[in-house]
C-alpha cells in the first residue's frame, strides 16, 4: 500500500454539505442511539465473575451479572486513563464513570468510529477541560464530539486498512511474548548446573569496581549523558531516554561513577530492582545516579557469561532473599560483592553466551529484533492512520 492508494480511496470525498460522496461532520450523539454510563461503583468487580466489568483501568475485570448486551465503544472517564478505549461485542457491566457508546445508526461504521475516537478524543478531552483540573469527561463533552462521516464504503476500507496493521503488531507482540518465554526456559536451563559440576565465585571476585551513583543538582539540557532505570528498555540503554549532566559535575562531583565501555549497570532500589544493562560506547562519556549499581568485570572475565546470570532467577532469587521484610526493596554494594555465581570453563562460558546471546538479541533489540519490527510497524499504522482519518472540517 502506498499514499497513491489512500489518495484515490479518498479522492472525490470532499466536506460539501449534502454531497452524496462528500464528508459530513456530525456529533456523536448524531450517530447512535445510546451514548450512557454504568451504574456500579469500581469495586464491584468479583474474581471468579463470568462477564466483563469495564472501569476506568485499561483492561475490565469480571462480574457475575450484567446490565448491557450490545456491541459498544467503552470509554474511561476519568483517572489516568481518562479517554482510554475498549470495544466489546455482547454481555457486561460498566462503572459508573465508564461511558457506554452503542447501537450505530446505518450511516456509520463502529470500528470506524472506534479508530477515530481512538485517534483524537483523549487530546479534546484535555483542550475541553478546565485548565489546572484533573481531565475528566462530560456527557455533553461526548455528545458534541464531531467525527467526520465519509461514505460508509470508505469508513469500512480504512477499517480493512488499519485492522491489518493492528493485526500484524498483534502478531509480532505476541511472537515477541513467546520467544521471551523461550529464551527465559532456555537461559535458566543452560545456567543450572549439578552440585559439584562447576566452580562457583562471587561477583565481588571477578569485578575491579562495584559501586554506584549519585543524583546531581542539576541537570542541563545536553552535555554528559546521565543515566537512570528510566532509560533501560528491555537490557539496552535507549539512547533518546536519557538525562544529561554538565562536564564539571561530571568529572568532580560524580568522579566515582564516571562510566566506561561494557560497564553493567544494574538497579539496586525501587520497582525496578534488578534490571540491568551493558553500558555502549556510543553513550560515553557518561554518568549515573545511586539507584543503579556499576559492575566492572577483570579484563579475563567474560562479559556477556556474568550478564546474562544477574538477569537470570540466580539473581532473582538473591534479590528475594536479601529484601524480604524491607518496605523498600533495596540491595547494598556489600550484598552484590557477596553474590555467588556458577563458573564454568572458558569454553562453556562461550557455549552458552553464543545461544543465550541470539535470544536476547531476537527479544530485546531495540536497533534489530522484534522490539524494532514492532516499532516500526506501529510508525508505519501511526502515519497510515493519520492519513486516513484526516479531513477538511466543513465550512460555515
Amino acid at each position: 500500500m502506498n499514499k497513491n492508494y489512500i489518495e484515490k480511496l479518498l479522492e472525490g470525498v470532499d466536506s460539501s454539505a449534502g454531497s452524496k460522496q462528500g464528508v459530513e461532520w456530525k456529533s456523536l450523539g448524531d450517530v447512535v442511539n445510546l451514548i450512557t454510563t454504568g451504574r456500579l461503583n469500581a469495586n464491584a468487580m468479583e474474581d471468579n465473575g463470568i462477564y466483563p466489568f469495564f472501569t476506568c483501568n485499561e483492561k475490565p475485570y469480571k462480574i457475575n451479572d450484567y446490565a448491557f448486551d450490545l456491541e459498544a465503544i467503552l470509554i474511561s472517564g476519568n483517572g489516568s486513563q481518562v479517554g482510554h478505549l475498549n470495544y466489546y461485542k455482547g454481555k457486561f457491566n460498566a462503572y459508573q464513570r465508564t461511558y457506554i457508546v452503542g447501537e450505530f445508526k446505518d450511516s456509520t461504521d463502529i470500528i470506524y468510529t472506534y479508530y477515530y475516537l481512538k485517534h483524537t478524543l483523549r487530546s479534546y478531552i484535555i483542550k475541553n477541560s478546565r485548565k489546572g483540573s484533573v481531565p475528566y469527561i462530560t456527557m455533553p463533552m461526548l455528545v458534541n464530539f464531531q467525527i467526520p462521516i465519509p461514505p460508509l464504503s470508505v469508513q469500512k476500507e480504512i477499517v480493512r486498512i488499519l485492522d491489518k496493521f493492528t493485526e500484524l503488531t498483534a502478531e509480532l507482540t505476541a511472537e515477541l511474548t513467546a520467544r521471551k518465554q523461550q529464551y527465559s526456559f532456555y537461559r535458566e536451563e543452560l545456567l543450572s548446573f549439578e552440585e559439584g559440576e562447576v566452580e562457583w565465585k562471587t561477583l565481588g571476585e571477578l569485578t575491579s569496581l562495584i559501586t554506584k551513583g549519585t543524583t546531581p543538582k542539576n541537570y542541563t539540557p545536553n552535555g554528559i549523558a546521565f543515566i537512570k532505570t528510566e532509560a533501560f528498555v528491555g537490557s539496552y540503554i535507549d539512547i533518546e531516554k536519557i538525562s544529561f549532566i554538565d562536564e564539571e559535575t561530571h568529572n568532580k562531583e560524580l568522579k566515582r561513577s564516571i562510566l566506561k565501555h561494557n560497564d553493567i549497570l544494574i538497579t539496586i532500589a525501587g520497582a525496578t530492582i534488578g534490571k540491568c544493562a551493558i553500558v555502549p560506547k556510543e553513550i560515553l562519556p557518561a554518568n549515573t545516579n545511586q539507584a543503579l549499581a556499576i559492575i566492572r568485570l577483570n579484563d579475563d572475565v567474560n562479559l556477556k557469561f556474568v550478564f546474562h546470570l544477574i538477569k537470570s532467577n540466580y539473581m532473582n532469587k538473591y534479590i528475594e532473599l536479601n529484601i524480604k521484610g524491607s518496605a523498600q526493596p533495596n540491595l547494598n554494594l556489600k550484598q552484590l560483592n557477596n553474590f555467588s555465581i556458577p563458573y564454568p570453563s572458558p569454553e562453556e562460558q562461550e557455549r552458552i553466551v553464543s545461544i543465550l546471546d541470539k535470544f536476547d538479541t531476537l527479544t530485546n533489540s531495540i536497533s534489530e529484533g522484534l522490539p524494532k519490527e514492532i516499532e516500526l510497524r506501529q510508525k508505519q499504522y501511526e502515519y497510515y492512520r493519520d492519513l486516513l482519518l484526516s479531513f477538511p472540517k466543513q465550512k460555515h
